[in-house]
């Protein structure tokens, strides 16, 4: 459903709320001990090695020492998730969230972290927060476009080159950046999608949709398992959604929202064509 927020306010009783219905506590936190502890917590949701955390615990001091933030989830058995971000550019209003994830998926944890960054952010004077996704992740697209209602409009490849985390290893990084306006939260799924073209995607089965100014790209139920026990198919989904999406957005379209199963929806803006 689509609200808007006006105030600080109400952006914090949001927070509250969602911190509630998860059974979670949200803190910012600064010291350099518990930081070490968010640092582990990422390394055990991105599956690294030892040595080897998204963030260790002396950057992302020095990340809250020089004015971003991190918020860490908290229930009855300890730690449970943590996000970290900072701000981009002087005057440009936007809070760049560089990492976010939880050990607790699907049970309200993720969504909490986001309206306390969001009212954190809002405090601080920010108006977007900004961030990058793998398009291939369906859950994370349905989370980020519609849950929260960000809209992405720029894709880049092989974003961050190789990675060789529990996620990313043996395919390339692709990311889209999506744009959260802080003023809303949630968006409506996507509309029902037009009759599939014919062209089948990687598993066989139509994967793209058009209709007026609106395009739909199908992406798969679980890329991480795909990764692991068949990467050579995960890697066509990569090129074969990359050349969709990639030229799509070059073109002028964002990616406003997602169905269930899984289709992206983009749109067209309504300005006119230029020859």
């Amino acid at each position: 459903m689509f609200t808007t927020t006006p105030s600080f306010d109400s952006a914090t009783r949001q927070a509250e709320a969602a911190a509630g219905a998860a059974g979670v506590r949200i803190e910012t936190i600064e010291a350099p001990e518990r930081l070490g502890v968010v640092s582990h917590l990422f390394a055990e949701v991105w599956g690294t090695d030892p040595g080897h955390e998204p963030f260790a615990g002396d950057v992302l001091r020095s990340l809250a020492h020089a004015g971003g933030a991190v918020h860490a989830a908290f229930g009855p058995t300890g730690l449970l998730g943590a996000s970290a971000a900072v701000f981009g550019p002087p005057r440009k209003g936007d809070l760049y969230s560089l990492i976010a994830g939880t050990t607790r998926i699907s049970q309200g944890v993720g969504y909490a972290l986001k309206l306390a960054q969001r009212a954190w952010a809002l405090e601080q004077g920010a108006r977007t927060i900004t961030w990058t996704f793998d398009p291939l992740v369906r859950r994370n697209a349905w989370f980020n476009l519609v849950k929260l209602g960000a809209v992405a409009g720029e894709y880049t490849v092989d974003f961050y080159g190789p990675m060789d985390d529990g996620f990313n290893a043996g395919d390339e990084t692709d990311r889209l950046t999506a744009v959260w306006r802080l003023d809303t939260v949630g968006s409506a799924e996507a509309p029902a999608r037009p009759e599939p073209d014919p062209l089948p995607g990687p598993d066989g089965q139509p994967f793209t949709a058009r209709g007026g100014r609106s395009l739909w790209c199908r992406v798969p139920e679980d890329i991480t398992a795909i990764r692991r026990q068949r990467p050579e198919l995960a890697l066509a989904w990569r090129t074969a959604v990359r050349d969709v999406l990639a030229d799509a957005l070059a073109d002028g379209s964002t990616a406003t929202s997602m169905t269930r199963d899984g289709w992206y929806h983009l749109t067209r803006s309504d300005r006119e064509d230029t020859p």
